[in-house]
């Protein structure tokens, strides 16, 4: 079978990551999951979750440095584009990802872990931590959206014809718009706006987490020229809700030139925290 332009940029940003990489297909009541893990076998687990459309291999420029002192289980999401499997168990609510993500640690055979998420995959993360506090060492979020706070409208308006008519035209001007002044990665840019076209994709949305709740350590990094939301206004809501977690911004970041972006400055801040 000849490979789609998908799997063909799939396997271009792959390629990113350090040759010793292991990609592992971890069976679960919801489909396969595939899972690219990288670092010493003796590491402290940490499993990465990234936004909508950006599939596990966003983190290539973070797990060269990431993996030196971390055993890293970067995940493609459960219904999103990517070489994760949606099939046995339907996918209906933030429950259902939840209890998938319950699974997918169970057959990574970690008890275990830190969890960091980006926008999308933050979400998902503080729902977990939510529900299985005892599984989740330390929490980072990455510019995360609908937790302290919703999109703004403008946002919302420009993502519109990417969500109606998926073509990747519309996800480079979505792009290009919201990491003005910042490029990223093309080879990830390419994937990105391949992702969004990818037929029968099911982003389960749900509302604002109670993330009061949370008991773990938490990091909040925001990217200081999102236009998801006011990142000023994300800022003092995390820290009036977690007095206790960590809050900081990340100098010249947009919300979806992150990860890629200044990975070096990331990096070191996710190592301080989770040390």
């Amino acid at each position: 079978m000849t490979p789609s332009a998908f799997d063909l940029a799939y396997d271009e940003l792959r390629a990113r990551w350090p040759a010793s990489t292991e990609e592992r297909d971890v069976v679960t009541p919801y489909g396969r999951t595939r899972v690219h893990v990288y670092g010493p076998a003796d590491g402290a687990p940490l499993v990465l979750l990234p936004g909508g459309s950006a599939t596990g291999l966003v983190w290539f420029a973070n797990a060269p440095a990431l993996g030196e002192r971390f055993r890293i289980h970067a995940v493609d999401l459960l219904g999103d584009a990517g070489r994760t499997e949606r099939r046995g168990t339907p996918l209906k609510s933030a429950d259902d990802l939840t209890a998938w993500l319950d699974a997918l640690l169970d057959g990574l055979g970690l008890a275990r872990t830190h969890l960091c998420g980006h926008s999308y995959g933050a979400w998902l993360a503080v729902k977990y931590a939510l529900r299985a506090p005892q599984r989740v060492d330390r929490l980072a979020l990455l510019d995360p959206t609908q937790v302290f706070a919703g999109f703004r409208p403008g946002y919302l308006l420009r993502a519109l014809p990417t969500l109606i008519r998926p073509s990747q035209d519309r996800a480079r001007a979505f792009l290009a718009w919201e990491t003005a002044g910042v490029r990223p990665d093309e080879a990830w840019q390419r994937l990105y706006a391949l992702a969004t076209t990818v037929p029968d994709r099911k982003l389960v949305a749900g509302g604002r987490p109670p993330i009061a709740g949370l008991s773990m350590p938490v990091l909040t990094l925001l990217a200081e020229h999102s236009r998801a939301h006011r990142a000023d206004k994300v800022a003092d809501r995390a820290r009036r809700t977690l007095p206790h977690g960590e809050v900081a911004l990340l100098p010249e970041a947009t919300h979806h030139s992150l990860p890629l972006t200044a990975p070096q400055q990331l990096n070191d801040r996710l190592m301080d925290f989770l040390r």
